[in-house]
């Protein structure tokens, strides 16, 4: 259950423009978001932030969604399991691939750079983090030095974000609660205290 209600502010510039680009993204704009636009300034830095890391650059921005997932798993946080998983599918991850990341060592739907990717994404999205130098190593014989940079920012945005929606209880939405119980559920995926 939540703990603090999610409220959408009066009509502003800001919000507008937010909203804008939440429904752009996503199609709704998140309990997440409504929660950080009670503090100035956060939810537009937030956006900012998100923009740079996850759909700039020269990682894929559908694998992005893969690499934050393993960080939320992590994390433990269920809201950002089904809020990536969601990113995933329309960014233009099919559903094979998301059903298989849950094996995704052993399945041919990945590559090892990808494999690679995913691990290193589990062992910084730990506390304390679990990444070693010769993970770093094994990051670095196929990923460039740019593109280990955005896969860190990835599992570092997500890191803020695995926190925030936990900590809070956020409600989860019905597009990516949809997403969660078709492609997660079966895997152990459960929304726990982000159900409504």
């Amino acid at each position: 259950m939540t703990r603090i209600d999610p409220v959408a502010p009066p009509p502003s510039p800001a919000f507008d423009a937010l909203q804008t680009l939440c429904m752009g993204t996503l199609g709704f704009v998140p309990n997440s978001v409504l929660n950080m636009l009670r503090i100035p300034g956060l939810a537009q830095a937030l956006g900012a932030m998100n923009q740079a890391v996850m759909d700039q650059g020269r990682v894929d921005a559908g694998f992005k969604r893969l690499v934050a997932h393993m960080a939320s798993r992590a994390a433990g946080c269920s809201y950002c399991m089904a809020h990536t998983a969601s990113g995933a599918r329309l960014k233009g991850v099919d559903a094979d691939q998301l059903d298989a990341l849950w094996d995704y060592q052993r399945s041919p739907r990945f590559t090892p750079a990808q494999r690679i990717a995913l691990d290193f994404a589990l062992a910084a999205g730990q506390v304390p983090n679990a990444v070693d130098d010769a993970l770093f190593a094994r990051m670095r014989e196929h990923w460039s030095d740019d593109e280990v940079l955005e896969i860190t920012g990835v599992v570092a945005l997500f890191g803020f974000l695995n926190r925030w929606n936990d900590t809070l209880a956020t409600p989860l939405e019905h597009h990516p609660m949809d997403t969660a119980q078709q492609h997660l559920a079966g895997h152990g995926w459960a929304p726990g205290k982000h159900a409504r």
